[in-house]
């Protein structure tokens, strides 16, 4: 498994809020295709997947608030 965490985000930023997913679990991704959009205080931002595979589990919905180094979701990465 693979877990997308939410990155060290500089200027003190300490946390993020879940704004849109574009994955649900089940789906299929592809390295650098968009999985969650996050905003702070300063700017809004999305995560890309770092590899292929399926998305597993996603551990916070839309509305939460996230601190740096969180498992947003888990992926299981592709064989093939």
């Amino acid at each position: 498994m693979n877990n997308i965490i939410l990155p060290e985000l500089g200027e003190g930023i300490e946390k993020a809020v879940v704004a849109l997913w574009y994955v649900r679990p089940g789906d299929l991704v592809k390295k650098d295709d968009d999985v969650v959009e996050l905003v702070t205080d300063k700017a809004s931002f999305n995560i890309p997947a770092a590899g292929d595979g399926r998305i597993k589990e996603i551990h916070f919905h839309e509305g939460q608030e996230v601190k740096v180094g969180s498992t947003l979701a888990t992926m299981e990465p592709s064989l093939v």
